[in-house]
């Protein structure tokens, strides 16, 4: 069977991203596709950029490379600082990232996105109404294809989790490197007959990674990255910022 890595939600974040894909080699994968949000929050954009361009077979637009790409002249000091960090050449390839990647796998159609078939700004959380985690399923003008999905993945909400609805599959690849459920990278494993039409055995996997969370953080410490103090406790508890205080 083909394996396929589906990697997201690097943020910048180098140590993670090496951990992860160092993972993903020893299991001898070689197609990795990556559901975006490359920059933002972490320190080491312009890295994680270039090491995803190499490494992965296909690259979706996140909510992140899209409003950092898109905005010339950021209003807010965060935004300015990651801007900074990649410079121009690399915004321009955050820019040029398609919005969804749709293929077969033994017999199924996967759908893959960074949020929402709708949106890069749309949040579907795991434990939201069924309707809604259903309409993750549907196609959108935003789409390839214009019939529901068997399997859709998606990143954005840093939490993974694999659901099965009404005989198709649900899952989100987590974070690899700003996870809000353990202060562990993730990433999944999917293995079936790539491209293939007709019906065959495929799986679903999923995976955490420990990574060097101290060396993330003197990284970030170094570059003198803005909210520092907010990204170091998101990476050892893995709890979201917004949520504290």
């Amino acid at each position: 069977m083909d394996k396929i890595a589906v990697i997201s939600d690097v943020h910048g974040n180098l140590p993670a991203l090496e951990a992860v894909l160092d993972d993903i080699a020893a299991r001898g994968v070689r197609t990795v596709y990556c559901l975006g949000d490359l920059i933002g929050k972490g320190p080491s954009g312009d890295a994680a950029i270039d090491l995803v361009r190499s490494r992965c077979a296909a690259v979706i637009r996140g909510n992140w490379d899209d409003l950092v790409s898109q905005e010339a002249e950021a209003e807010s000091e965060v935004l300015r600082w990651h801007q900074s960090v990649i410079g121009e050449e690399r915004m321009g390839y955050l820019r040029s990232l398609p919005f969804v990647l749709e293929f077969m796998l033994s017999g199924r159609l996967v759908r893959l996105f960074h949020a929402s078939p709708r949106s890069v700004y749309e949040r579907v959380q795991p434990w939201d109404g069924l309707d809604r985690r259903m309409s993750l399923f549907e196609p959108s003008p935003e789409c390839g294809s214009a019939v529901p999905a068997d399997i859709v993945g998606y990143g954005d909400i840093h939490n993974a989790y694999v659901q099965h609805l009404s005989g198709r599959t649900l899952f989100n690849a987590g974070s690899v490197g700003n996870p809000l459920d353990l202060p562990t990278a993730s990433y999944v494993l999917l293995e079936g007959e790539l491209g293939g039409d007709a019906a065959a055995p495929w799986s679903i996997q999923m995976l955490r990674i420990p990574y060097d969370i101290e060396r993330a953080i003197r990284e970030a410490r170094a570059a003198g990255m803005p909210e520092l103090a907010e990204y170091e406790r998101e990476l050892c508890t893995a709890r979201y910022r917004k949520l504290d205080g």
